[in-house]
């Protein structure tokens, strides 16, 4: 049988559905817009303070260069909406991007105001503390209401 996470669309299905139960795992109140033409996924809600998330997914390592650490992942902060040309992101758009790792079953939860400068993609590196995302590995409290 193949691989149905090689499959775009249907990864894409999957991990949202991961991250649902992740969210959920972390006391948040998700939401799914009905339809597909919000350019987020979700509403995270935590005790009223409502953040809209989109979730990207990554199986893909960069080709090695000189330098670089191994262990690194790419994952694109565009979107590719059918018959359209690539477009990114902007505050009026989302919040937050939720980035799984699905090999290494990690996420990343970026704040959009961290990513505003990316033309395509982020390179994260779960194995390399001073990543410049290494920070946001696993950041659910991010979406959390802060007191």
């Amino acid at each position: 049988m193949k691989n149905p996470l090689r499959h775009p669309k249907r990864r894409g299905e999957w991990v949202e559905l991961q991250f649902m139960a992740r969210a959920a795992a972390h006391g948040l109140t998700v939401s799914k817009p009905w339809g597909d033409s919000a350019r987020y996924d979700f509403v995270v809600d935590s005790g009223g303070v409502f953040r809209r998330v989109q979730v990207k997914s990554t199986l893909q390592r960069p080709e090695p260069r000189a330098g670089r650490t191994g262990g690194a992942y790419l994952c694109n902060t565009v979107s590719r909406a059918p018959y359209r040309k690539e477009q990114t992101y902007d505050p009026r758009d989302v919040d937050f991007f939720a980035f799984y790792i699905v090999p290494e079953d990690l996420w990343y939860i970026v704040p959009l105001a961290d990513i505003r400068s990316v033309k395509y993609a982020v390179t994260l590196n779960p194995h390399l503390p001073d990543n410049k995302y290494f920070r946001y590995l696993e950041a659910w409290h991010l979406l959390k209401k802060r007191d």
